[in-house]
This record gives structure tokens, sequence and C-alpha cells, in this order.
């Protein structure tokens, strides 16, 4: 049984971050799996792609701040470090904060410096050396000498970068076939383009091609296996209790076994859909018993379609349930009906099956066009039915899970990109004792980093003011008289009306009029969008 030094997987990611080639940094990814005992591979992958296998560990950025001096000699073995992050993340109860930390203190007193920065980015989340899950399924591959396809397709299905290493690992592309559509495990979704058109967008997909109207609420991927439902977000977290009106509306399907993919909104008395963020709200909480009174009359107007549509009375029922505002949800597509497979078909097919086993009320506004007319209509009943846009779609694609494609394109009426926020400026006059002003940055996937491309306080409620000051001190690293400094963790959506040429900020451009749309806590900060899509806006291309 092999043991490897915890020593050799920091020396590796150290490496990785001082390599700008993507086969260097392969390479080197590869030969540090192979060394792994089987046993080691699912902490071992994880800590190369910079995460840990436990999720939740209760330590905090103000934990690391003082590690004891390093060790002078190397004497951790992977499972050792393993080992001592189950027991750190088992800590509960009175007194847990001090037993954590000195399992903290222990496990960093052992370690050598080279260990310690490994140690403090896989504890803050912030292990930047430029290995992420793609890179990482690249180097599978080449540890296992299978196609980098049948891993990249693995991982997409199965949603865990650990359990797919392990198989490729010990079992090579016959294991790596074995990972199927599960009901009940989520899989990454199908995720569109953006076009600033429809006509560059019907320009990807062709024509004939399908308009749907797009929500602006929460991704839901709703998985049914008889009586059982699982409910999941886009970024793959269930949150089945906290959704009970969708859990009725499929329980009350005529199918025995679902995977569906759709979105849960927030409706007002009118039928119109709630911002965003009280949406976001409602799904992030547990659903609490409601006192009494009755439900506002929600079903005069279905999300996009155009018309008047009920609400399905399974929502309603659920919703009385709740003391918080009705999420609907509305499906556009099918990807496993009653043990088969539909995400590798066509997507005329698998929405002809869609809509054989979903009552209408719960269908996202679709139409097909055949020309820029026709879907320059159906953008514009979107936009009057106050939805956020359209998502163009070709007819024939298959369901490209966890891709994002010229398959489908949505299409808004204004620039938008998700940014992240690296420091907060304190608000003066009205706005006095806020965190007001965001410093916003873009992916440079070159560098690790990010490139600032301006400030903005516009679009800020009182409300967001208040909650964005208790998030942002919450992730001070720095704090000054008027700049606090954060952790780059905070993805936030912000509409611009063009990019210009900047001498201010170090990318050389800088955002016009920008103003945050709302915050996406549904994205991590691997998923905000890259220098590159800045530069492209820039230029007058589709970013790609």
């Amino acid at each position: 049984m092999r043991c490897v030094r915890f020593l050799d997987l920091a020396a590796t990611s150290a490496a990785v971050g001082a390599t700008t080639g993507r086969r260097a940094k392969v390479e080197l990814l590869a030969a540090a799996l192979r060394a792994l005992d089987p046993a080691e591979v699912p902490a071992g992958a994880g800590w190369l792609a910079g995460d840990l296998r436990q999720r939740q560990t209760g330590v905090g950025w103000a934990s690391l701040r003082d590690p004891p001096p390093p060790a002078a000699e190397s004497t951790l073995t992977v499972r050792a470090v393993d080992a001592a992050i189950d027991d750190i993340a088992a800590v509960g109860g009175p007194g847990s904060q001090a037993r954590r930390r000195a399992l903290l203190h222990a496990l960093f007193a052992a370690a050598t410096a080279g260990e310690q920065r490994m140690l403090r980015g896989l504890f803050s989340g912030e292990l930047r050396q430029g290995a992420q899950a793609g890179l990482l399924a690249d180097a599978i591959a080449r540890a296992a000498d299978v196609p980098p396809n049948a891993v990249r397709r693995a991982l997409l299905l199965a949603g865990d970068l650990r359990a797919v290493a392990v198989a490729a690992l010990r079992g090579g592309a016959a294991a790596l076939a074995d990972f199927g559509l599960q009901v009940g495990r989520p899989l990454a979704p199908m995720l569109a383009a953006s076009a600033p058109s429809v006509d560059e967008a019907l320009a990807l997909t062709g024509v004939p091609a399908v308009v749907d109207v797009k929500l602006d609420g929460i991704r839901a991927q709703v998985h049914r296996s008889g009586s059982d439902i699982a409910v999941f977000t886009r970024s793959l977290d269930e949150i089945t209790a906290r959704v009970p009106e969708v859990v009725a509306a499929v329980r009350a399907l005529p199918a025995r076994e679902l995977v569906l993919d759709g979105e849960a909104i927030g409706l007002d008395a009118t039928g119109r859909p709630l911002p965003f963020q009280q949406t976001s709200s409602r799904a992030a909480r547990r659903a609490t018993p409601r006192a009494g009174g009755t439900m506002p009359n929600i079903g005069d107007a279905m999300p996009g379609g155009g018309g008047p549509a009920p609400v399905a009375p399974a929502v309603l029922a659920a919703a009385e349930t709740t003391g918080e505002a009705v999420l609907t949800p509305y499906f556009f597509d099918l990807l496993h009906l009653d043990g088969d497979d539909l995400i590798d078909r066509p997507g005329h097919q698998r929405w002809a099956a869609l809509a054989s086993v979903v009552d209408p009320t719960l269908l996202v506004g679709r139409m097909v066009v055949d020309g820029p007319e026709a879907a320059g209509a159906a953008f514009a009943a979107a936009l009057n039915a106050g939805q956020e846009g359209v998502v163009v779609k070709d007819p024939d694609a298959p369901y490209d899970a966890g891709r994002r494609g010229a398959a489908w394109v949505k299409v808004k009426p204004r620039h938008t990109l998700d940014l992240v926020v690296l420091a907060v400026e304190w608000g003066s006059g009205r706005r006095s004792g806020w965190l007001s002003n965001l410093h916003l940055g873009a992916r440079d996937p070159a560098t690790g980093g990010f490139v600032m491309l301006g400030k903005t306080f516009k679009g800020l409620t009182d409300e967001v003011l208040r909650w964005q000051t208790e998030r942002f001190l919450a992730l001070a690293v720095e704090r000054g008289d008027w700049v606090v400094r954060v952790r780059p963790e905070q993805v936030v959506e912000i509409a611009f009306d063009g990019v210009q040429t900047s001498s201010r900020y170090p990318g050389g451009m800088a955002l016009r009029f920008a103003r945050v749309v709302r915050y996406r806590g549904d994205k991590t900060v691997a998923e905000a969008d890259t220098i590159d899509a800045v530069r492209a806006i820039h230029a007058g291309r589709h970013p790609a």
C-alpha cells in the first residue's frame, strides 16, 4: 500500500501554479494522480482541484490568520491530513470552537511552510493554482490513459470529480462508461450562450428555431422516482424541503420516473414575476407553516405564455403551507422518463415527451419561429410580460450537460456580466455607515486572478445595502477607513451599456454605466465571466 506524502501534493500544487502552459500543468497533475494509492484518490484529486472532500469544516478566515510556526521536516501523509480534516469537520456542540481551533493548530504545527500554504488555500477556498475541474479532467484522462471525452462525460453525469477520478484510475474507460444519468443524482445543467439580439441568436442556432421565455427565477432540476422527489439548484445543491410547491407539482404528474429541467419563480398577485432576490430569498429559507388567510390570485397570467392560464392546483395547495412568496415551477426540458434517458435525443423529441407528461400550466412559454420577425415578436412579448428575455434553441440539438454552446442562446435587452466583488467602499451622506461602492473584477484564466473593470453603487436598495454590508464585512481581509478589501468569493450580475477604453484600470477597459442587477448566490467564482468576454464586447464581437 503506497503512502503519499502531503508535501508531494503541496509541491505539485505550487508547481502547477508557477506553470503557464496547459499541457505542462496536465502532466504535473497526472503524475501526482498516478502516485496516489486508490484510497487516497478521493481526497487527493479534490485537493489538486482546490476542494476539500469535507464540504463544511467550520474553519473560518479568522482561524487561519495566525498559524503556528511551520515544521522543519515533512511528516504528514495524504491519509493523515484527510483524517485530521475529518476530525475538524466532525466537531460540534458546546466548546466546539476551542476544540476545532486546537485540532487545526495541531495540523498546521505538523505542516511544513509549503504544506501550510496548501492547507490555508484549501480551508479558505482560495487555492488558485490554475487547476480547475476542466484541467483535472484532462489530467485524470492522462493518468488513466483513457479518452478525455470519456472523463468529461462521466464528470457531467456524475457531478463528482472524485468519483470519476477513482473510477478512471481503477477501471479505465469501462468504469467511466458505467456512469449514466441516475435518477436522484443531479447532473450539471445545459447552459446558454449570449447574443445581443434575436437576429444574432438565430444566426447561431439556425432556423427553424424554438424561442423559450427566459424566466428570472432559480434553476430547478427535479428528480422523481416513485414517491421520492428531490429538487436541485443550478449549483447542484439540494433544496427539496424548501420548495414544497415544486415537489407537489411533480408528484401530481402521471409518471413513475422523471428528471425535469426548469425554473422556479415567485409571482405577485397579478401573476407577474417578483424580483429575483425575493425568489432566491424564498428558496434559501425553509418553508414555515402558514398561520391563516387566503392565497393571492396568482393564476391570472402564466409567465411569458402570452395570456391567462391557471396555476396548477397542486402548487396552490402546497403553497398554503407556507407564509412566504409562492414559488411556481415552469419546466422546459425532460432528461429522463420512466427508465428512458433522453439527454442524447434531439430537443424536439425531448420537448414532445415533456408536453406528454407535464400539465401546460407548468410549461415555460415556447413558440417555433422561422425567422427574425417572429423571434422578435416573441422577445417583445416576453419583455412585456415582465420576463428577463428569451432563450433561442436549436430543436435538433441534444441536451449537452454542463456545456455552454450555440445550441441555446439567451437574449436580454442589455449587456450583463457576472463579475466578482474585489473590494467595497464605505458610503457617504444617506449611505453613511453602509458598504456601498463595489469594486468589480472579471476572472483572468491566464493568471487565476482578477482584472478590475470599475466601480458601481447603482441599483442598490436599502435592503441590499444592509445585506451587502454584513456580507462583505464577513469577507474582509483588509479594513481601511475608506475601502474594505474582501476575499473574492461573491458573484454579482452587472448590467452596463458598453465597454470603453480606460487607462484608469490595469485591463485598459472600464464598464460604461454599470449597475447592479442581482447578487448570484447560485454561482461560484469559477463560473464568473472572464476578461476575454469583456474584451470581446469591447471589440464588438460576440463573447465565446
